[in-house]
């Protein structure tokens, strides 16, 4: 997993594997997701980030670029 920040624009990035992008659906007014070509979710983009992520958060992930840990859940 791999966390890029653009802070010209603010938005987080978010890869989960490097397999090839096939589709990307803007799902609201911030997020992004990018698919593979199974459907599988592989790229979440954050826009307006600084905004979205609580500040704590936001700013330790900034100021000393601490890796996050995300545990993900099947349903």
């Amino acid at each position: 997993m791999k966390f890029s920040y653009n802070k010209k624009i603010d938005a987080l990035y978010i890869r989960f594997n490097d397999k090839p992008i096939i589709e990307s659906d803007q799902v609201s007014d911030s997020i992004i997701i990018d698919y593979d070509k199974n459907g599988r979710i592989i790229a979440l983009e954050i826009l307006d980030a600084s905004k979205k992520m609580a500040k704590d958060i936001y700013s330790n992930f900034l100021k000393k670029n601490l890796p996050i840990n995300l545990e993900l859940v099947s349903r």
